[in-house]
């Protein structure tokens, strides 16, 4: 149902924006599901990639099912820490039980787990995931270790999402602090700013700025030379 009505929801919402701040909101909206989505996308190869490793791990050892146990871990990836630990009580369990006696299998089975978990938390989820959403490692790390403090399972479930679109909107706030004071646009293929009430028109010629780093270095750059030429 929500599928269904979900234009109608976001034209109802639409219409209960600001006018002053609808462009903002609109633009900040965008970028949040932009985000989300490459979060979506990251966590989807993670879990592949994981039950794909599990899989091809277990059964090369020679477990029985663990093909099947190996594919449930990586599939259930997606919640931290349960996918090993759901597969892993699977996959000792069965071993203990289909190696009894042979416990360097039994440890195999183990170490597998283990190497997955530091090859997920070290390598996939901060390059598939923190770097899709914009998060660094220690980032990611602390926002998992604070949402899952402070609200358990339900904060490990909503950890990167949530600092993700934190990041978003801290972004847009540093964007604004450091262009304070300032407009800027585009007339007749010219950049121009407003500072203290003076226009400066900025040539732009071949050079197009592609990205807002480049726009605001060249702000920066143009607000520094009218500075000490004014002052």
């Amino acid at each position: 149902y929500l599928l269904v009505d979900w234009d109608r929801i976001l034209l109802k919402i639409n219409e209960l924006l600001p006018l002053d701040h609808a462009v903002v909101i609109r633009s900040l909206a965008a970028e949040i599901d932009t985000t989300l989505s490459a979060f979506v996308r990251g966590m989807i190869a993670v879990c592949l990639i994981l039950g794909i490793y599990y899989a091809t791990a277990l059964s090369l050892i020679g477990l029985e099912f663990g093909l099947i146990i190996g594919l449930i871990a990586g599939l259930v990836s997606f919640i931290p820490y349960v996918g090993a630990l759901l597969g892993g009580v699977l996959a000792i369990g069965l071993a203990l039980i289909q190696f009894w006696g042979d416990f360097e299998l039994v440890a195999l089975v183990f170490g597998v787990f283990i190497v997955g978990q530091i090859f997920e938390g070290n390598i996939l989820t901060p390059k598939l995931v923190g770097n899709s959403v914009g998060l660094y490692p220690v980032s990611l790390i602390l926002a998992l270790s604070l949402f899952g403090a402070f609200f358990g399972f339900i904060g490990l479930l909503l950890a990167v999402p949530l600092a993700a679109s934190t990041g978003v909107i801290l972004r847009f706030l540093i964007k604004k602090y450091k262009t304070y004071g300032k407009s800027i646009g585009v007339f007749n293929n010219n950049l121009f700013l407003i500072i203290d009430e003076k226009i400066l028109f900025i040539p732009l010629q071949e050079t197009i700025p592609s990205s807002d780093i480049q726009i605001t270095n060249l702000v920066n750059d143009k607000t520094n030379s009218f500075a000490a030429k004014y002052n």
